[in-house]
């Protein structure tokens, strides 16, 4: 059975918003990253211990991004949801660890939905943070 355990939101401020979840609501920080679509921001992941929130500075309309589901087999539920109606992804994201994602559409609220293994609880082993844009996404 799947389990909601992530609720991604498009952020314009990454930091001001994680701020605003720390405080109010008592959410810890976990990680953070920033790519090529994040760049200059950190996109900033929090959580509860059990459901987390991602804040992506991505430009996209603020608000809901997609909901994140855990599942056991990522491909298996992918077939489950694509049966039941869901549009199928529209690109392929790489499969190489817990947080490898398969995202479908619901298809009568148009939304994203995540399939994943899994999603962090806790601060990791090794680093919080990763930077992986490229010199000439980090300068613009």
């Amino acid at each position: 059975m799947a389990k909601i355990r992530h609720i991604a939101l498009s952020v314009e401020d990454s930091e001001a918003t994680a701020e605003f979840y720390t405080s109010a609501f008592g959410l810890k920080e976990v990680f953070r990253q920033r790519n090529d679509e994040t760049s200059p921001q950190w996109a900033i992941y929090l959580t509860d211990g059990y459901i987390n929130l991602a804040l992506l500075p991505v430009k996209r309309p603020i608000g809901v991004d997609h909901i994140g589901f855990a599942v056991d087999d990522v491909g298996a539920a992918l077939q489950t949801a694509v049966a039941a109606g869901a549009a199928p992804p529209t690109r392929v994201n790489p499969k190489d660890g817990r947080q490898a994602e398969t995202f479908v559409t619901d298809p009568l609220l148009g939304i994203k939905l995540d399939l994943s293994r899994g999603w962090l609880t806790a601060v990791p082993d090794g680093p919080a943070s990763i930077d992986t844009s490229t010199a000439a996404a980090a300068t613009r």
